[in-house]
């Protein structure tokens, strides 16, 4: 199977809220990196937390259309227009990076056309709690 297969599969996995699909394609110790200065961004390190990070965004009723999805060796290229319609919405493009080895998802990088829109769309769907609830 191709990467851009997986890629696929990994899509409509999520989709279908198919956890157990989505795990398979991804290596345990693959990292995905959310550019940004908001709640969500940061580097997620193993399964457990892109799953984590993916189910934090499912609550923002993110949604994506693909324009390109390209394959070139080891590494996939998705554009697409990511929107959602939670706290005043948000309708950007997407370009995601991911890099594949031993035939799993080891690599993510995610860039967004509009960082400063896409910053305070998620500080407004995800506000931090008062203090001192905040506070590890």
């Amino acid at each position: 199977m191709s990467n851009l297969q997986k890629i696929h599969n990994l899509f409509t996995a999520y989709a279908a809220k198919n956890v157990e699909a989505v795990r398979e394609i991804m290596a345990e110790d693959i990292t995905w990196a959310i550019p940004g200065h908001h709640p969500l961004s940061g580097v997620k390190h193993g399964v457990t937390e892109v799953l984590a990070f993916f189910d934090q965004l499912a609550k923002a009723n993110f949604k994506a259309e693909p324009y390109a999805v390209v394959e070139n060796g080891d590494y996939v290229i998705d554009h697409h227009r990511g929107w959602s319609d939670e706290a005043g919405g948000l309708d950007l493009t997407w370009c995601l990076v991911f890099r594949f080895e031993g035939g799993k998802i080891k690599e993510v990088t995610n860039f967004c056309s509009d960082q400063h829109r896409a910053d305070l769309f998620f500080w407004q769907v995800y506000p931090l709690k008062p203090i001192p609830g905040r506070l590890a």
